[in-house]
């Protein structure tokens, strides 16, 4: 049995107190070997973040969510989860298919079944043009700490 002694506790205490500054994203292209990949909500996961995930993707992010908008080609079936798969996709899609461009908090994930369904067409490789570049071509530890600063604002604000 390991007794913990005063010197023990106090490192443990300072590691603590150290912030971890050496976090790199994961880097390069996630489509898998033999085919597509779509980006989409993960069912299941809180209903507040999946709610600010979508909100930052069709307003700060960009991604066009004109077609879960009422009236449009995928506002049915009317729920979170399948309006904020659409604007996950459209965003990962405009952004290079980059592993990055699909992790919303941790409330999406990478498919490779095409998730379109009707007359909603999901978005696939090179079927949507950007003005911006792809979010591979920025240098990656600047755009990693910029996303966590977003995620960290939208998670405080909840």
């Amino acid at each position: 049995m390991v007794v913990p002694t005063m010197e023990t506790s106090v490192q443990e205490k300072a590691d603590a107190a150290i912030p971890v500054t050496t976090i790199s994203p994961p880097e390069g292209n996630t489509t898998f070997l033999d085919g597509t990949t779509w980006c989409v909500a993960l069912a299941g996961v809180s209903q507040i973040d999946l709610q600010n995930a979508l909100d930052w993707a069709c307003g700060l992010g960009k991604a066009d969510c004109g077609a879960i908008q009422e009236g449009g080609q995928c506002y049915e079936p009317e729920t979170l989860v399948s309006h904020a798969s659409y604007a996950f996709n459209n965003y990962y899609q405009l952004n290079g298919n980059s592993e990055i461009a699909c992790n919303f908090g941790g409330t999406a994930t990478l498919t490779k079944n095409n998730p379109s369904y009707g007359k909603c067409l999901y978005a696939a490789p090179g079927s949507v043009d950007s003005a911006a570049p792809p979010l591979s071509k920025y240098k990656s530890s600047f755009l990693w700490w910029k996303i966590v600063g977003v995620l960290l604002l939208l998670y405080k604000g909840s």
